[in-house]
């Protein structure tokens, strides 16, 4: 029996920082797993369903819905970006998670201005006559 045969040295260029086999190997960017990617599904479906069921029993008032289901949408937005675009702090020098926050002020700003956008289009329109009364 050679000595040989129970080394600890890898032939060259392999075993030293090169992956070439397939196997996992941490270059700085984030990997979903199956694992990942369902808990991500599952909190989708979730939050999509959410808002459904408060639309159709009509639970809350139409105020408390809307505010809701802004806030459902926000955290949707936060969970397809952290489980489907893996998006995080330590993914490209910290870049991730500036780009999360600036999709957040996005999303704010436009959820904000749409509401009231319709809440003041709502307010200041001419009153319209009954459909019923007209001749």
């Amino acid at each position: 029996m050679s000595t040989h045969a129970h080394t600890s040295h890898a032939p060259a260029g392999h075993g030293h920082g090169h992956d070439h086999g397939g196997h996992h190997h941490d270059d700085g960017h984030a990997h979903g797993t199956f694992r990942s990617y369902m808990i991500g599904f599952v909190l989708s479906v979730i939050l999509t369903a959410i808002p459904f069921w408060l639309v159709m029993t009509g639970k809350l008032d139409n105020t408390q819905t809307a505010l809701a289901i802004m806030a459902l949408a926000v955290v949707q937005i936060v969970v397809h970006m952290i489980y489907f675009l893996h998006m995080n702090g330590r993914v490209e020098g910290g870049w991730s998670m500036l780009a999360m926050i600036f999709t957040i002020i996005v999303v704010v700003i436009c959820l904000a201005g749409s509401l009231w956008v319709m809440y003041h289009l709502n307010t200041n329109m001419m009153p319209m006559p009954d459909p019923s009364q007209l001749p």
